[in-house]
């Protein structure tokens, strides 16, 4: 009975804290940053929100399918992407939207690439979540996941230290089928390659499972405010939130960028000349580390995501943190962690800005970071068991 009135306490009071913050940061963003900048963290709250009642990430639902065969996660990302490459072709085809330049996630196809991501794929299944996962999960109170995030960050510093020595890596330059060919036919031929893929996770979730689940479960109590969601309502959430970014912001979605501007800021307050690595000396990039955190679209939008995602598990009544960890889980948090943020930082990004934001603006990249990514994420599914991990 004394458990039941914590639990209820616990999560009314994570309601409480996630409404309060989030009152108080969009106050203070409207009056201090502009209304655009609200904005950005109100989406942010939003993707909380979704990632957290959909249960939508990435790591668990590629280690379903190569433990399993069970494809319900990667279809629904397929059908995330369709919808997202719907809409920002024609937008960044056009090029503005409401007189803010528009502009897709396009970068060179690398060995960077290739081993970032692959980094990134290992580093995804042993620290038990991506970005995304690692930032919903802190906020819906996975204690575990704290230690991962820490380990994110440092990877993200270490990362942005290398950044130069990955700059001549061999490779090509980047490939936009929007300006290679159109955006009639680079429309077409993602959906195409997202149609491959559909069908061919159905084959292989019928050959060994002989049926096909449209979803994690079959038989499920779905409620849009206390959740859980169906993951249908996942991709097309995050379809919008990724669609509210790239109109907001002029670029889309982001996440490990923020990681490296807060352990960098951190460094440069201890008095590590940061300022001088050639990450930092980049015209975009140049002035975050003396300007106000919250100038930074890709950290506020951050927060967002914490916040949301405590508000989405104290609705849920499942904010019930725990610091009871095994060594060898803090080990794979770290080593996966660390894995993750100097992957992001040499592979221009994560899940979500190289893989989903990179597809979405049907650049090359994207797919070649999902290829080395998918493929670290099976070692990393398989190192899994010798860090006592199911």
């Amino acid at each position: 009975m004394v458990s039941d009135v914590n639990m209820k306490w616990s999560n009314r009071l994570a309601i409480i804290i996630g409404a309060a913050s989030s009152t108080v940061i969009l106050a203070y963003l409207t009056s201090g940053f502009g209304w655009r900048q609200a904005a950005l963290f109100g989406v942010g709250l939003v993707a909380g929100l979704i990632l957290y009642h959909a249960a939508f990430g990435f790591t668990s639902a590629w280690r379903e399918i190569v433990l399993s065969g069970r494809s319900a996660g990667l279809r629904a990302q397929m059908l995330m992407l369709a919808l997202t490459v719907l809409i920002f072709t024609p937008l960044i085809a056009q090029g503005e939207l409401g007189g803010t330049a528009l502009r897709g996630n396009v970068y060179p196809l690398n060995t960077a690439v290739v081993f970032g991501a692959f980094l990134f794929g290992v580093g995804m299944q042993l620290g038990s979540g991506c970005a995304s996962g690692t930032l919903f999960s802190v906020g819906g109170g996975n204690t575990r996941m704290v230690i991962t995030l820490a380990a994110f960050i440092a990877g993200s510093v270490l990362g942005a230290w290398h950044w130069s020595e990955w700059q001549g890596a061999a490779g090509l330059a980047p490939i936009s089928l929007l300006e290679e060919y159109g955006a009639t036919s680079a429309i077409v031929t993602s959906l195409l390659f997202f149609a491959a893929i559909w069908a061919a996770s159905i084959a292989i979730e019928r050959r060994r499972n002989r049926n096909v689940k449209t979803d994690r479960t079959v038989d499920t109590a779905y409620s849009w405010l206390r959740g859980p969601w169906p993951l249908i309502a996942g991709a097309v959430g995050l379809c919008a939130v990724n669609v509210a970014t790239l109109a907001l912001a002029g670029r889309p979605w982001g996440i490990t960028s923020g990681f490296a501007l807060w352990g960098s800021k951190v460094l440069a307050s201890s008095g590590v000349d940061v300022a001088s690595w050639a990450y930092w000396q980049r015209p975009r990039y140049a002035t975050a580390l003396t300007d106000s955190v919250f100038t930074n679209i890709t950290s506020v939008m951050n927060f967002g995501i914490v916040l949301g995602a405590l508000i989405a598990a104290g609705l849920a009544e499942k904010f019930a943190p725990s610091w009871r960890l095994s060594r060898r889980s803090i080990m794979s948090a770290i080593v996966g962690g660390l894995l993750m943020g100097y992957g992001a930082r040499i592979a221009f990004g994560c899940n979500i800005g190289a893989f989903f934001s990179g597809v979405a603006s049907v650049s090359v990249s994207g797919w070649l970071w999902f290829i080395a990514a998918f493929i670290g994420s099976i070692v990393g599914t398989r190192l899994r068991p010798r860090f006592g991990m199911t």
